[in-house]
């Protein structure tokens, strides 16, 4: 085995490349840098030499990144963040315990506030801060250290946990259940959609062997809360959480006119959830690593079921 050590380039060549993958010239990186281009383009060649990869390739003026420099500079620019976050939490003392969560709202109303004080007993010296918020944060610009969001999976480099599957019934007045005998029969009805993944109503209709209706029968809206309110108002079939489902059934208010449990044997690819969501670096802070084990411990149920 070899006993040769990986050799870091120096920290200018590589500030020199982020600057230079970042705004696709040499010229824009010397003005960052405030340095020469002549100086740009001696710090990309050093890099390039200790590497022994190209790095770019010469476009006139304009330069191109090779694909080794696509890949080392998602590398690079998690460092640089990672190493920003380090300065801000050393040298801050009210951010060493601060934890910037941003919830979407769904889930904060839901699962998580009924649950938070258990959290500040397990970690009194915490200072949470709660935001509500259905997109995707920028962990960065919005000063965000770790997110609950609702999808798929899948966000890019940041680190994903599943919390809970959200199951949905398909829900309607009892006056509008009357028009809808099969699943052929929502073909026929204004159907609901969330704006965020709007594929929800194609897979659940790809599920039940149902075309999909044109897209003027269709009605988007951003948030679970104002879905369940438009199917309660007749507006249209909603996808409803089970939970809400369960509650608005038992009421009278709501009728799942195909049964509670019909999608409930979807592919699990294709049943959305929420998943605890943040960049890796962000874990290695006590106070967010502490929240992170917290909610890794709960157990979120449904309890319509």
């Amino acid at each position: 085995m070899s006993t040769n050590r990986f050799r870091l380039p120096p920290l200018n060549a590589i500030k020199a490349f982020h600057a230079a993958a970042r705004h696709g010239s040499i010229r824009g990186a010397a003005d960052e840098l405030l340095v020469t281009p002549q100086a740009v383009s001696q710090q990309i060649k050093l890099l390039e030499d200790t590497l022994q990869v190209s790095l770019f390739e010469r476009r006139g003026r304009s330069i191109e990144p090779t694909e080794a420099a696509v890949l080392l500079a998602r590398y690079v620019e998690a460092g640089f963040e990672e190493l920003a976050e380090g300065v801000r939490r050393v040298t801050t003392k009210k951010y060493q315990d601060r934890i910037t969560l941003n919830v979407s709202p769904y889930f904060a109303t839901r699962y998580l506030l009924p649950r938070l004080e258990s959290f500040r007993e397990s970690v009194p010296q915490s200072d949470l801060r709660l935001t509500t918020m259905v997109e995707t944060p920028d962990f960065k610009r919005d000063d965000i250290d770790v997110a609950v969001q609702w999808g798929y999976g899948g966000w890019g480099d940041l680190e994903t946990e599943l919390l809970i599957k959200d199951h949905k019934v398909i829900c309607c007045t009892p006056e509008l259940a009357t028009q809808i005998r099969t699943p052929e029969d929502l073909a026929k009805q204004r159907l609901l959609h969330p704006v965020l993944q709007n594929t929800l109503w194609t897979d659940i209709l790809g599920f039940l062997n149902v075309k999909a209706p044109g897209a003027s029968s269709e009605l988007a809206f951003h948030d679970a809360a104002t879905m369940r309110r438009a199917t309660l108002s007749g507006m249209g079939v909603g996808l409803i959480s089970r939970v809400d489902a369960h509650h608005d059934i038992r009421a009278g208010d709501l009728v799942a006119p195909l049964g509670e449990g019909l999608l409930l044997g979807m592919p699990p690819d294709q049943v959305p959830g929420f998943f605890l969501v943040l960049p890796r670096a962000h874990r290695r802070v006590s106070a967010v690593g502490n929240f992170c084990n917290w909610v890794a411990d709960q157990t979120w149920e449904d309890t319509s079921q």
